[in-house]
């Protein structure tokens, strides 16, 4: 049955897929072409009968109780059922755990309360885990309303913590539970517990149990211009933006990547005036423009110092939303040589599932959008423009001479974006310097009411990418620095690094030419996408290139010298075997259960990630999470000489290298979801 629904699900993202992309073929059909409209009108009929077949198949899946009739998703009992994955599959946030324990002993305790509050944090205590700060919260408010515990306790911190403790339920995850003046509740998590936990986790992989709120999320990031080479803000918007996809994507939400191209508006008319201009023949004899970087420079020249050019590019753009088919046709071609060269760049940082939306997508229902407005009387005229107001400033819906601006195409966007493919949430992921028109358009979308309230509309700003001289980066002519000669150089830097360390002598040459691309390609990542986005980031191939520290090689290395452990070891039986032959590990060290509790550790950072949209926390995780691996290594053998009557032997100890194999599960996994290729020999 499993198989069934699986399918299910693929089959309707593939009809969706399909359908945006028939609605996107649309744009480039000849108006005149009546072979062309019938075979996309054709393709339409069979999609939706395709749809059609669908939804009778999806009905007897929810007559047979596999999918919610409401939501129509999976319900919990059929996810399991379809997975076969029991509770004991999935990690669980010590943190969150603790939470909804505490939660359940404070609702208890404080009967006559309402809404009690639940502060649980992780403790800085040596030989504490976790902390429950409730009591001296509960205090106030207790004395606030006049109110007493249901048991009759005094009004102290201290008695309100003990009440809460008699409260707890009863549980495998707290091995103790003590009270410490005034009123804190410190709790140490059960040493059994934690080597079950690695031993399911060997077992049934690393998942983090899905939200049960599942949404549709949608991740706006990269958008480069067309007819502009990607540069560096660019680079930030594609890693940041992946990696936050990424994240939601393996809490089980159903993400939406979409690169919102800039390829609408007025720098195409003037592409355009310099196009028919200096190629009057380019329909029936296209031109050279493979360079399209250098004939946007020459255009721009133009359209800044002819003042006859200028009010051709104007006309060109008001002809190119008309759609005349010369213009259009043109607009096609420009479109295509770049979308090439993005994808050169795309294929190197291993970036997939990015899906195309322009500005362009939208422009018929930009014209809706701006006659709805004015319906409703939310456009006021202002010399001659058409102005959307709102508390945050101000949206231009129509330039003076009636053409369109990014306004008018962001605004129809959200509309689309919610209406259509029905976001529960919309990420936006741009440099900071564009906070105020995001939140200017949050603002005036839930004016015109084109987002409901449980929509969330979010943008994810980052800081500029600066030099050594703490200045914007560019090259040393004072040019933006192309992205691919950025990749290029990284490779050659990444390949050095290897030969510096000998590894062109021991690995082959197809595993030092992967190890050169992974290298380069994760350390540009990492460097990126570990430091707090908030702030600019100063570029340096050398600091992200150090083997020490918290850097992409250190991390790769790591890992590859872990695997290399546990390759050592000889141990013929498989890992997730031997693991499913014990009901739990015996680890009693204290580098071992510290170790183990920060193996654990993972999903209380990941959800926190998606909480709080900063990647770098998980960087940081995964740094701590080498070094505590490090001090374990070094105290605790896995692998022993030992002398007896027989002579010198090895003896293996099983449990430390499962222990060794979660880890390295853990952070294999971490590093996929920051979007960085691990590799076994490096």
């Amino acid at each position: 049955m499993s198989t069934i629904v699986d399918h299910l699900k693929n089959a309707e993202n593939n009809c969706s897929a399909f359908e945006r992309r028939l609605n996107e073929a649309k744009r480039y059909i000849d108006p005149e072409d009546k072979h062309a409209k019938s075979e996309w009108n054709s393709l339409q009929v069979e999609n939706a009968k395709i749809k059609y077949r669908l939804n009778i198949l999806k009905r007897s899946l929810i007559e047979d109780g596999l999918i919610d009739s409401q939501t129509c998703t999976h319900t919990k009992d059929s996810e399991k059922k379809m997975q076969n994955l029991s509770e004991d599959a999935y990690l669980c946030s010590f943190l969150h755990t603790a939470k909804n324990l505490f939660e359940k002993a404070i609702t208890s305790s404080c009967q006559n309360l309402t809404n009690p509050p639940i502060s649980v944090t992780q403790s800085q205590i040596r030989g504490v885990d976790y902390q429950c700060n409730s009591a001296m919260q509960i205090i106030k408010k207790v004395r606030d309303e006049g109110l007493i515990l249901s048991d009759g306790s005094k009004l102290s911190p201290k008695d309100i913590a003990e009440s809460i403790v008699r409260h707890i339920p009863k549980n495998d995850v707290f091995s103790t539970v003590a009270v410490a003046p005034p009123g804190f509740i410190n709790v140490t998590i059960d040493q059994n517990y934690i080597c079950k936990k690695i031993r399911d986790l060997l077992v049934y992989g690393v998942h983090v149990k899905p939200e049960e709120n599942r949404k549709r999320i949608l991740v706006d990031y990269s958008s480069p211009n067309i007819a502009k080479e990607m540069h560096v803000g660019h680079l930030r918007s594609t890693i940041i933006g992946d990696c936050i996809a990424n994240i939601f994507e393996f809490l089980g939400h159903d993400v939406l990547r979409v690169n919102h191209v800039g390829d609408w508006g007025t720098q195409f008319g003037m592409l355009l005036a310099h196009l028919t201009d200096k190629y009057p023949d380019f329909l029936t004899n296209p031109p050279p423009i493979s360079n399209l970087q250098a004939f946007y420079k020459e255009a721009k020249v133009r359209f800044d110092n002819e003042e006859e050019f200028k009010k051709q590019a104007y006309s060109c753009v008001v002809r190119l939303q008309a759609k005349e088919p010369d213009m259009y046709t043109a607009w096609k071609q420009i479109c295509e040589i770049s979308r090439k060269e993005f994808q050169k760049v795309y294929d190197i940082l291993g970036i997939k599932n990015l899906t195309e939306k322009g500005e362009s997508y939208y422009h018929d229902l930009m014209v809706d959008v701006v006659n709805d407005l004015e319906k409703r009387n939310l456009i006021e005229d202002s010399e001659g423009r058409k102005i959307f107001n709102s508390s945050e400033g101000h949206l231009l819906m129509v330039k003076s001479d009636g053409g369109f601006t990014y306004d008018t195409s962001d605004l129809a966007c959200v509309k689309y974006r919610i209406e259509v493919e029905k976001a529960d949430k919309i990420i936006y992921v741009t440099d900071k310097g564009q906070q105020n028109h995001f939140m200017t358009l949050f603002e005036c979308a839930r004016k015109a009411t084109y987002c409901p309230p449980n929509v969330e509309l979010v943008h994810v700003g980052f800081g500029v990418v600066i030099g050594d001289d703490n200045k914007k980066f560019k090259t040393r002519s004072g040019d933006t620095v192309r992205l691919l000669d950025l990749l290029e150089e990284g490779m050659k830097r990444a390949l050095a690094k290897l030969k510096e360390k000998g590894r062109d002598e021991v690995l082959t040459e197809d595993e030092l030419n992967a190890a050169k691309a992974a290298l380069a390609v994760g350390c540009i990542k990492y460097a990126d996408i570990s430091h707090d986005l908030t702030l600019d980031y100063k570029f340096s191939f050398d600091r992200m290139l150090d083997d020490r520290g918290n850097t992409a090689v250190y991390l790769l290395y790591s890992l590859t010298r872990i695997r290399s452990i546990i390759k050592k070891a000889n141990v013929t039986t498989p890992v997730e075997q031997l693991a499913r032959e014990v009901p739990a590990l015996k680890l009693q060290h204290p580098r071992e259960i510290r170790l183990a509790k920060y193996v654990l550790k993972f999903p209380e950072i990941i959800l926190q990630v998606a909480n709080e949209l900063r990647p770098h926390t998980l960087c940081s995780y995964l740094f701590d999470l080498s070094v505590v691996f490090s001090e374990f290594y070094e105290q605790c053998y896995c692998i022993e000489k030992v002398v007896n009557k027989d002579g010198e032997t090895t003896k293996v100890n099983f449990d430390r290298i499962m222990l060794c194999e979660a880890t390295a599960s853990v952070m294999s996994k971490a590093l996929n979801i920051l979007g960085i290729e691990t590799l076994s020999k490096m």
